[in-house]
């Protein structure tokens, strides 16, 4: 009998798990969780191993129904749901009685929730990863007559299958994540970056010019990257030989508006970079809709990257 069936897929539900990690020589985007941060909350609270699958609901308006009694957290982007008509809180553990339906409205605040199952789904991997790539044609569910997920949103009808993973004993007194690591995802950012080799190639006044502006969100902005609108920053090089590109990249296209590179960005690109947004802040851009204001600031590689090890560590990623 299959766990959850996906009564309306509102916008996009995706699939995901860490990504397709290791692949990038194949062409192959990594995916994963837009929002690692409240991914990971999402699996920590229900005792399950960091990789393990999770919903990503981007805006709202799904609706799900339980085919047996599950176990689920909900984390990410407020989007006012309810269980069966009743309120049901973000950020802690919830039951969901068999024939109970768990609905979600438009989204609040943020842009994406995480749904997490206590054992994940039964999804078959490719390349290592369940994570739904749609552009890839990668991930996701399996159909009839696929062994393998071919990079599907989730659709009305759809059901998913428990997968039979032991589970670390749920902390009994832990059913709700502390308060103090519940981000607010306000409209105003201001966003780590650590500068690349290709900086200096960046005049003085073009990156003074970058770090005092202010720029929007647009609503061109999607799995892919963040797309933004702004002061335009030229560089002294006009293109480069096509390159691996890092997640979070900040790549200056001939334009000269600013593009933040994210999951599902393409493996190589020509344009120049001035630097990366941290990892951290990439879950933090991840819940900015179209219309949020961003600011960019210099960071400190060391004290960043000490961050980073101590999220790692702490998520056993």
């Amino acid at each position: 009998m299959s766990g959850l069936e996906v009564v309306s897929p509102g916008f996009l539900c995706l699939i995901q798990d860490l990504g397709r990690q290791g692949s990038a020589h194949l062409g192959l985007s990594a995916g994963g969780p837009m929002d690692l941060h409240a991914f990971c909350w999402g699996n920590k609270i229900l005792g399950n191993p960091a990789n393990t699958t999770a919903i990503e609901i981007t805006i709202g308006q799904a609706i799900f129904r339980a085919q047996q009694d599950l176990t689920l957290a909900l984390t990410g982007a407020e989007m006012q749901a309810t269980i069966d008509g009743q309120p049901q809180n973000n950020w802690q553990r919830f039951e969901l009685k068999r024939g109970q339906t768990l609905s979600l409205g438009t989204v609040v605040r943020g842009l994406r929730a995480y749904l997490a199952i206590a054992g994940g789904f039964d999804v078959p991997l490719v390349f290592n990863s369940a994570a739904t790539v749609c552009r890839n044609q990668l991930g996701g569910l399996a159909s009839a007559d696929a062994k393998f997920g071919l990079g599907n949103k989730l659709h009305q009808g759809d059901k998913l299958p428990l997968a039979n993973m032991p589970l670390r004993q749920l902390a009994q007194n832990h059913h709700r994540i502390p308060r103090q690591f519940i981000p607010s995802y306000p409209n105003k950012l201001t966003l780590n970056v650590i500068e690349s080799y290709q900086c200096d190639t960046f005049s003085a006044e073009q990156k003074t010019l970058f770090y005092q502006s202010h720029y929007l969100v647009t609503p061109h902005s999607d799995r892919m990257g963040i797309l933004l609108a702004g002061a335009p920053i030229t560089s002294a090089l006009t293109g480069i030989i096509s390159e691996g590109i890092a997640p979070g990249a900040i790549q200056i296209p001939p334009d000269g508006q600013p593009i933040i590179l994210l999951n599902d960005r393409q493996t190589l690109g020509g344009y120049p970079k001035l630097g990366c947004i941290t990892r951290r802040d990439q879950s933090r851009i991840a819940q900015a809709r179209p219309g949020a204001v961003l600011r960019f600031r210099r960071a400190n590689l060391e004290q960043q990257t000490k961050k980073w090890c101590e999220f790692m560590k702490f998520f056993s990623l």
